[in-house]
């Protein structure tokens, strides 16, 4: 029997609160190992790849990089159906992105003389990380790899697993062209992150790495911040499912499972303002573990679940709001109240028909999300991660004398003397010899 924490949110424990909140990352007990491997692949290069890589992957590789034979290789191997759905989502991903770019240069006039702009300029070189493991994500290339590439990145490489065998999942390739990636390498865990961050004889070092990965691969972004830019700290997925007595019970159950198969670690909670519904997506949620295709990843996963039942629809979003999910569903009948309330949420599904896996895949949005309440802070993947933003300044005479003085009593007040009279040998000042 799957047992999940069912109660109402007023019993629910302050350690069990805790438990939920803090979800528990684990990087620091995996730290040191991460620090030890990074150290490896900045000093010794490919040598500490061929050795991490044999050790954690179990695969002996003379050569890191998918050559272009693996590569069409794999565009052949795969079903000319499965192929146009890969680019049906590729599509969605790169329209959504698009839509997202800003303006390359613009200008505004704060006042005669003085012209004020900003310059948009993509970064020079991203890698993006592709977990394997249990399973293979190609969507996860086609999240990283065509906004990168939509936002005008010179130089895109992916790094991801190899599978025992040696090789790596044909459509995760497939998917690497059809996003455009310039190069692919057969690499995984935190070695593929020190060799992205740092470079080897083979890996070129990337300004900045994007991608989830699991504990070790979080880590190591973490680690490496000094020398290479991440997007986020990503770790095991999420749900929280806000409803009410509206919802279907057997598709919100459906999407408790959907996010449990991904890892043990992964974490689903419902909260709803209708006991009726709870109970409803209890039982559902007993009867679809049983009958899922990876049914002991998702009893594992449902030992971290929760099912809590709220006085009211402002109580359950106020539990979402502390809890920051990386994916939030809204399935109550006037969604747009819950929204406008919604402060702290990585990505937002609205209504019984909009569940997790579309956006995991195919409707467009960027399925790399920050977890474990980091999305207080951080935004999920965008166009706004491969870009960086220069201010311009274009003023002239007149323009500056309509800030001079201000420029003057402010330098002299912090006690730079040297900026105020930058401003005045403009206007005739020739400072003493």
């Amino acid at each position: 029997m799957v047992m999940m924490l069912f109660k109402k949110l007023s019993d629910v424990s302050e350690a069990e609160m805790q438990k939920l909140l803090s979800r528990g990352s684990g990087l620091e007990d995996v730290a040191k190992t991460v620090s030890a491997v990074l150290s490896d692949v900045r000093t010794k290069g490919d040598a500490a790849l061929r050795e991490y890589t044999a050790k954690f992957d179990k695969v002996e590789l003379a050569n890191f990089e998918v050559s272009e034979e693996e590569l069409q290789q794999a565009l052949s191997s795969i079903s000319p159906e499965l192929l146009d759905h890969l680019k049906s989502a590729a599509a969605n991903i790169r329209a959504f992105h698009e839509a997202q770019l800003p303006e390359a240069i613009w200008f505004m006039e704060l006042k005669p003389g003085v012209v004020l702009g900003q310059k948009a300029t993509p970064l020079e070189s991203v890698g993006a990380y592709a977990p394997g493991g249990r399973a293979s994500y190609p969507s996860t290339v086609l999240m990283t790899v065509i906004p990168a590439r939509v936002a005008g990145v010179e130089q895109v490489i992916v790094c991801t697993p190899p599978r025992p065998d040696g090789s790596v999942h044909p459509l995760t390739l497939a998917a690497s062209k059809v996003a455009g990636a310039d190069k692919v390498f057969k690499l995984g865990g935190a070695q593929a992150i020190g060799a992205m961050a740092y470079g080897t004889e083979t890996v070129p070092k990337v300004d900045k790495i994007v991608g989830p990965g699991n504990v070790f691969v979080t880590s190591a972004k973490m680690q490496i911040r000094d020398v290479a830019e991440i997007d986020f700290p990503a770790g095991p997925s999420e749900v929280l499912i806000i409803a009410d007595e509206s919802a279907d019970a057997v598709m919100a159950a459906s999407d408790i499972i959907a996010q449990a198969e991904h890892d043990p670690n992964s974490l689903s909670i419902l909260i709803t303002s209708s006991d009726t519904l709870a109970e409803a997506v209890n039982k559902e949620v007993l009867v679809q573990a049983e009958k899922t295709a990876r049914s002991s990843i998702v009893k594992a996963s449902l030992k971290n679940a929760a099912i809590i039942i709220a006085d009211s629809l402002e109580q359950c979003i106020g539990f979402s709001n502390k809890f920051a999910p990386e994916h939030l569903e809204i399935m109550v009948s006037d969604p747009d109240f819950v929204l406008d309330r919604i402060k702290n949420a990585g990505s937002i599904f609205i209504g019984n028909y909009s569940p997790v896996p579309v956006g995991d895949y195919a409707s467009g949005t960027n399925h790399v999300l920050p977890t474990s309440g980091y999305a207080r802070v951080y935004s999920g993947l965008n166009i706004n991660h491969f870009i960086k933003y220069s201010s311009i300044q274009r003023i002239s005479k007149s323009g500056l004398e309509s800030l001079k003085e201000t420029v003057i009593a402010l330098a002299e007040e912090e006690g730079l003397q040297a900026h105020a009279d930058a401003i005045r040998t403009r206007f005739g000042y020739k400072p003493s010899k």
